[in-house]
């Protein structure tokens, strides 16, 4: 890594963000189940099958915004990364860190939150942990939770499995979260209100996989977006990955912010939407699927994956409506900070 200290862009889901998880985290704890590069860790327990985990922290300002506040960002992104691995999601934790004078009535309205959201996922918060810092410690409110969940016998979903011929699904329209935060941080206003897509998929990712008994994988395109995602699929399986850019959902007033802000809305972030790589011959039934459930009525098939071009590492690539292609890259720095 060329830095030495830690910048905004090691947090952000992009380039930097994959070095310091390549050359510093892997390099130490680098077990076999780490080093699947999963969103859940899977692992067997003796006499009880293969268990899920997954944990996560959340530092989001502000920590309200429309269509949810940092308690059901916690649920929903735990619930999510614990899902992808095909698991039922059973259990969370929760360890608050608050800042010594934030607001009790807050605090409260977080917390209900979050039962609602778990209740909702049908999981149960089972422990936890709360600390408090002194005033100017903290950013009023961090969240950590960790979600288990067991994992089915036979069910082995991997971002490396993905092969070419393989559907590309993504289960609605992208930059919602990414752009509610940032015009609540900056008080921007637009002609529509928009509002996070924060959501718990374990449902969906459950019909899908009824569906469409061979998926790949799933992952949630969060930091980096789609870009991050399709990157980190392509290069696991050593494939590349093409995308229709017509066929991407995106609702008009998300598009219209993206440009206004010079932003790829295919790098903003989301927290409620569900990449899937399916085997082409199953794809019409996995879109079904997700097409039936309350989060996923947008859902499309966008692109597929495909062979290496000659001498060529793992790439995606984006098809415009113009005919053109451009390679999508990961996010390189920081460009939403504080989105989850």
């Amino acid at each position: 890594m060329a830095s030495e200290t830690v910048l905004l862009g090691h947090g952000s889901g992009g380039q930097m963000m994959k070095r310091l998880i390549d050359e510093l985290f892997l390099e130490h704890f680098g077990s076999p189940e780490l080093l699947a590069g999963n969103d859940a860790g899977v692992a067997a327990l003796p006499g009880t099958g293969r268990i899920a985990l997954s944990t996560d922290s959340f530092v989001v300002t502000p920590q309200f915004f429309p269509g949810g506040n940092i308690g059901r960002l916690a649920v929903c992104g735990t619930v999510n990364d614990v899902a992808t691995s095909g698991a039922h999601v059973r259990y969370l934790s929760c360890g608050f860190i608050l800042e010594e004078g934030y607001p009790m009535d807050d605090l409260r309205r977080i917390v209900k939150t979050m039962a609602d959201t778990a209740a909702e996922a049908g999981v149960r918060i089972i422990t936890g942990d709360t600390k408090v810092v002194e005033r100017g410690g903290a950013d009023g409110v961090y969240i950590n939770t960790a979600g288990v969940g067991e994992v089915p016998a036979g069910v082995e979903l991997s971002g490396a499995r993905c092969r070419p011929g393989d559907a590309v699904l993504l289960s609605g329209a992208l930059g919602d979260h990414g752009i509610a935060i940032m015009s609540q941080r900056e008080g921007l206003a637009f002609g529509t209100e928009i509002v996070s897509d924060a959501a718990p998929l374990n449902s969906l990712i459950a019909a899908v996989m009824e569906a469409a008994p061979h998926v790949r994988c799933f992952r949630d395109p969060t930091r980096g977006g789609l870009a991050s995602t399709l990157n980190e699929f392509a290069a696991a399986s050593k494939v590349a990955i093409e995308v229709e850019e017509d066929a991407i959902p995106v609702h008009d007033a998300v598009r219209g912010a993206c440009e206004m802000l010079g932003y790829d809305v295919l790098q903003v972030a989301n927290e409620g939407k569900m990449v899937a790589i399916v085997p082409e011959d199953e794809a019409q039934a996995a879109l079904d699927a997700m097409r039936a459930n309350r989060y996923g009525a947008e859902a499309a098939i966008i692109g597929h994956v495909a062979e290496l071009p000659s001498g060529r590492g793992p790439v995606v690539r984006v098809r415009t409506g113009w005919g053109s292609t451009r390679v999508l890259d990961m996010l390189v720095g920081e460009q939403l900070p504080r989105i989850c």
